[in-house]
Protein backbone atom coordinates (compact mmCIF):
# COMPACT_ATOMS: atom_id res chain seq x y z
CA UNK A 1 0.00 0.00 0.00
CA UNK A 2 1.43 3.51 -1.14
CA UNK A 3 0.35 6.47 1.52
CA UNK A 4 1.51 9.71 0.86
CA UNK A 5 0.63 12.69 2.61
CA UNK A 6 -0.67 15.76 0.37
CA UNK A 7 -2.57 19.00 0.74
CA UNK A 8 -5.96 19.78 -0.78
CA UNK A 9 -7.39 23.86 -1.01
CA UNK A 10 -10.77 22.60 -0.70
CA UNK A 11 -13.05 20.04 1.85
CA UNK A 12 -16.60 20.86 1.59
CA UNK A 13 -17.96 19.85 -2.32
CA UNK A 14 -21.51 20.22 -3.43
CA UNK A 15 -22.57 17.15 -4.02
CA UNK A 16 -25.01 15.97 -7.14
CA UNK A 17 -26.06 12.81 -5.03
CA UNK A 18 -29.97 12.67 -4.42
CA UNK A 19 -30.69 13.76 -1.12
CA UNK A 20 -27.26 14.91 -0.03
CA UNK A 21 -26.00 18.49 0.34
CA UNK A 22 -22.02 18.12 0.58
CA UNK A 23 -19.67 15.52 0.59
CA UNK A 24 -15.89 15.40 2.26
CA UNK A 25 -13.60 12.86 1.39
CA UNK A 26 -10.29 13.51 3.64
CA UNK A 27 -8.60 10.96 1.41
CA UNK A 28 -8.12 10.00 -2.17
CA UNK A 29 -8.29 6.37 -2.62
CA UNK A 30 -9.23 3.75 -0.48
CA UNK A 31 -7.32 0.44 1.53
CA UNK A 32 -10.36 -1.43 1.31
CA UNK A 33 -10.28 -1.85 -2.29
CA UNK A 34 -13.18 -3.29 -3.61
CA UNK A 35 -13.66 -4.73 -6.93
CA UNK A 36 -16.61 -3.14 -8.31
CA UNK A 37 -16.17 0.19 -6.67
CA UNK A 38 -16.98 3.10 -9.30
CA UNK A 39 -14.48 5.29 -7.46
CA UNK A 40 -11.48 3.84 -9.38
CA UNK A 41 -12.15 6.97 -11.69
CA UNK A 42 -10.09 9.04 -8.72
CA UNK A 43 -6.97 8.23 -10.11
CA UNK A 44 -7.07 10.51 -12.99
CA UNK A 45 -7.02 13.52 -10.42
CA UNK A 46 -3.73 12.21 -9.02
CA UNK A 47 -0.55 13.44 -9.93
CA UNK A 48 1.28 10.28 -8.56
CA UNK A 49 -1.26 7.18 -9.15
CA UNK A 50 -2.76 7.85 -12.26
CA UNK A 51 -1.59 3.96 -13.30
CA UNK A 52 -1.80 3.02 -9.61
CA UNK A 53 -3.89 -0.07 -9.31
CA UNK A 54 -7.65 0.84 -7.41
CA UNK A 55 -6.61 0.25 -3.44
CA UNK A 56 -3.06 -0.04 -3.85
CA UNK A 57 -2.74 4.04 -3.07
CA UNK A 58 -4.24 6.08 -0.85
CA UNK A 59 -3.74 9.56 -0.70
CA UNK A 60 -3.90 11.71 2.97
CA UNK A 61 -5.54 15.23 2.55
CA UNK A 62 -3.30 16.12 6.10
CA UNK A 63 -4.46 20.00 5.88
CA UNK A 64 -7.94 19.17 5.62
CA UNK A 65 -9.70 19.95 9.26
CA UNK A 66 -8.43 23.21 8.71
CA UNK A 67 -9.42 23.93 5.05
CA UNK A 68 -13.03 22.71 6.45
CA UNK A 69 -12.88 24.84 9.27
CA UNK A 70 -12.08 28.28 7.01
CA UNK A 71 -14.68 27.41 4.34
CA UNK A 72 -17.51 26.53 7.38
CA UNK A 73 -16.79 29.92 9.12
CA UNK A 74 -17.74 31.54 6.07
CA UNK A 75 -20.82 29.67 5.37
CA UNK A 76 -23.90 32.09 6.22
CA UNK A 77 -25.87 28.68 6.74
CA UNK A 78 -25.57 25.43 7.91
CA UNK A 79 -26.01 22.02 6.36
CA UNK A 80 -25.43 18.44 6.51
CA UNK A 81 -22.46 16.64 5.01
CA UNK A 82 -21.50 13.02 4.08
CA UNK A 83 -18.42 11.63 5.08
CA UNK A 84 -17.78 10.51 2.09
CA UNK A 85 -18.57 10.12 -1.47
CA UNK A 86 -15.75 8.45 -2.94
CA UNK A 87 -13.32 6.53 -0.44
CA UNK A 88 -14.20 4.94 3.11
CA UNK A 89 -14.13 7.76 6.04
CA UNK A 90 -12.65 4.92 8.19
CA UNK A 91 -10.67 2.84 5.80
CA UNK A 92 -7.21 1.75 8.08
CA UNK A 93 -5.39 5.03 7.09
CA UNK A 94 -7.73 6.78 9.32
CA UNK A 95 -6.79 4.90 12.38
CA UNK A 96 -3.43 6.99 12.17
CA UNK A 97 -4.14 10.53 10.43
CA UNK A 98 -7.67 10.85 12.86
CA UNK A 99 -8.79 13.04 9.83
CA UNK A 100 -12.76 12.16 10.05
CA UNK A 101 -12.47 12.73 13.21
CA UNK A 102 -11.34 15.91 12.74
CA UNK A 103 -13.78 16.78 10.03
CA UNK A 104 -17.03 15.50 12.28
CA UNK A 105 -15.45 18.26 15.54
CA UNK A 106 -15.59 20.98 12.88
CA UNK A 107 -18.81 20.19 11.99
CA UNK A 108 -20.06 20.02 15.21
CA UNK A 109 -18.26 23.43 15.78
CA UNK A 110 -20.56 25.18 13.24
CA UNK A 111 -23.38 23.62 14.21
CA UNK A 112 -23.31 21.49 10.87
CA UNK A 113 -25.27 18.36 10.59
CA UNK A 114 -23.07 14.69 10.15
CA UNK A 115 -23.88 11.26 7.97
CA UNK A 116 -21.57 8.95 7.48
CA UNK A 117 -21.08 5.85 5.42
CA UNK A 118 -18.47 3.00 5.87
CA UNK A 119 -17.68 -0.37 5.91
CA UNK A 120 -15.55 -0.28 8.92
CA UNK A 121 -15.68 -1.37 12.68
CA UNK A 122 -13.56 1.97 13.20
CA UNK A 123 -16.76 4.34 13.32
CA UNK A 124 -17.27 2.87 16.79
CA UNK A 125 -13.87 4.46 18.16
CA UNK A 126 -16.32 8.47 17.69
CA UNK A 127 -19.60 7.25 18.52
CA UNK A 128 -19.04 9.50 21.32
CA UNK A 129 -18.68 12.42 19.33
CA UNK A 130 -21.25 11.51 16.53
CA UNK A 131 -24.01 11.61 19.86
CA UNK A 132 -23.39 15.11 20.33
CA UNK A 133 -23.78 16.15 16.80
CA UNK A 134 -26.71 17.86 15.27
CA UNK A 135 -29.10 14.59 13.34
CA UNK A 136 -25.73 12.75 13.23
CA UNK A 137 -26.33 9.29 11.01
CA UNK A 138 -24.17 6.41 9.93
CA UNK A 139 -24.68 4.19 7.55
CA UNK A 140 -22.92 0.87 6.89
CA UNK A 141 -22.49 -0.83 3.47
CA UNK A 142 -23.56 -3.97 4.01
CA UNK A 143 -24.06 -5.54 0.28
CA UNK A 144 -24.51 -9.36 1.13
CA UNK A 145 -24.63 -11.73 4.02
CA UNK A 146 -22.06 -13.89 2.61
CA UNK A 147 -18.33 -13.24 3.97
CA UNK A 148 -17.20 -15.92 1.67
CA UNK A 149 -19.01 -13.80 -1.41
CA UNK A 150 -17.03 -10.63 0.65
CA UNK A 151 -13.54 -12.22 0.53
CA UNK A 152 -13.56 -12.35 -3.76
CA UNK A 153 -15.25 -8.47 -4.00
CA UNK A 154 -14.26 -6.82 -0.57
CA UNK A 155 -10.93 -8.78 0.02
CA UNK A 156 -9.23 -5.94 2.54
CA UNK A 157 -12.45 -4.61 3.65
CA UNK A 158 -13.68 -5.29 7.08
CA UNK A 159 -16.33 -9.15 7.48
CA UNK A 160 -19.82 -8.82 7.71
CA UNK A 161 -19.97 -10.37 11.08
CA UNK A 162 -17.55 -7.48 12.15
CA UNK A 163 -19.70 -4.85 10.08
CA UNK A 164 -23.03 -6.95 11.80
CA UNK A 165 -21.21 -6.04 15.22
CA UNK A 166 -19.87 -2.47 14.88
CA UNK A 167 -23.64 -1.62 13.43
CA UNK A 168 -25.49 -3.13 16.83
CA UNK A 169 -22.59 -1.20 18.58
CA UNK A 170 -23.49 2.50 16.88
CA UNK A 171 -27.23 1.51 17.16
CA UNK A 172 -27.28 0.92 20.95
CA UNK A 173 -25.98 4.06 21.65
CA UNK A 174 -29.00 6.16 20.03
CA UNK A 175 -27.32 7.48 16.75
CA UNK A 176 -29.97 7.28 13.42
CA UNK A 177 -28.79 3.54 12.25
CA UNK A 178 -28.97 2.75 8.44
CA UNK A 179 -27.60 0.50 5.79
CA UNK A 180 -26.67 0.65 2.59
CA UNK A 181 -26.74 -2.36 0.46
CA UNK A 182 -25.21 -2.18 -2.61
CA UNK A 183 -24.39 -3.40 -5.08
CA UNK A 184 -26.75 -5.80 -4.07
CA UNK A 185 -24.30 -8.63 -4.33
CA UNK A 186 -24.80 -12.40 -4.39
CA UNK A 187 -27.12 -13.41 -0.92
CA UNK A 188 -29.55 -14.86 0.68
CA UNK A 189 -31.87 -11.66 1.59
CA UNK A 190 -33.96 -13.49 4.54
CA UNK A 191 -30.45 -14.16 6.07
CA UNK A 192 -29.35 -10.64 5.28
CA UNK A 193 -33.01 -9.01 6.72
CA UNK A 194 -32.40 -10.89 9.61
CA UNK A 195 -28.96 -9.70 10.85
CA UNK A 196 -29.57 -6.47 9.97
CA UNK A 197 -33.21 -5.96 11.09
CA UNK A 198 -32.99 -4.92 14.77
CA UNK A 199 -30.24 -2.67 14.81
CA UNK A 200 -31.45 -0.17 11.72
CA UNK A 201 -33.58 2.51 11.61
CA UNK A 202 -33.92 2.53 7.64
CA UNK A 203 -32.12 0.94 4.63
CA UNK A 204 -31.18 1.90 0.84
CA UNK A 205 -30.55 -0.42 -1.71
CA UNK A 206 -29.26 -0.16 -5.41
CA UNK A 207 -27.90 -2.51 -7.81
CA UNK A 208 -24.68 -3.61 -9.43
CA UNK A 209 -23.96 -0.36 -11.75
CA UNK A 210 -20.53 -1.07 -13.19
CA UNK A 211 -20.95 -4.29 -13.85
CA UNK A 212 -17.62 -4.57 -16.59
CA UNK A 213 -15.01 -4.01 -13.74
CA UNK A 214 -16.26 -7.63 -11.88
CA UNK A 215 -18.31 -9.61 -14.41
CA UNK A 216 -15.14 -12.13 -15.29
CA UNK A 217 -15.58 -12.75 -11.37
CA UNK A 218 -19.23 -12.90 -10.99
CA UNK A 219 -18.95 -15.83 -13.97
CA UNK A 220 -16.13 -17.77 -12.75
CA UNK A 221 -17.91 -17.73 -9.28
CA UNK A 222 -21.03 -19.01 -10.80
CA UNK A 223 -22.64 -15.66 -10.10
CA UNK A 224 -24.25 -15.13 -13.55
CA UNK A 225 -27.69 -14.10 -12.05
CA UNK A 226 -26.65 -11.56 -9.90
CA UNK A 227 -25.07 -9.61 -12.88
CA UNK A 228 -28.85 -9.08 -14.23
CA UNK A 229 -31.49 -6.37 -13.28
CA UNK A 230 -33.70 -8.56 -12.85
CA UNK A 231 -31.88 -9.86 -10.05
CA UNK A 232 -31.64 -6.38 -8.21
CA UNK A 233 -35.13 -5.74 -8.53
CA UNK A 234 -36.46 -8.55 -7.16
CA UNK A 235 -33.70 -9.10 -4.43
CA UNK A 236 -34.56 -5.55 -3.71
CA UNK A 237 -38.11 -5.44 -3.35
CA UNK A 238 -37.78 -8.72 -1.13
CA UNK A 239 -35.14 -6.87 1.01
CA UNK A 240 -38.13 -4.12 1.20
CA UNK A 241 -41.00 -6.47 2.18
CA UNK A 242 -38.61 -8.18 4.95
CA UNK A 243 -37.88 -4.92 6.38
CA UNK A 244 -40.84 -2.74 6.05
Amino acid sequence: MDITEVTTKSALVRSRIPGVEFVINPYTGCGHGCRYCYAVFMGKYSKQHQQTAWGAYVEVKTNIVEVLRSELAGKRRTGTAMLSSVCDPYQPAEARYRLTRGCIEALREHGWGVSILTRSPLVTRDSDLLRTCIGASVGFSIPTDDDTVRQVLEPHAPSIPDRIEALRQVHATGIHTWVFVAPMLPMNPVRLAEMIRPHIDEIMVDGLNYKGQVAPLFRQHGWDEALTGDYAKRTGDHLALLLR
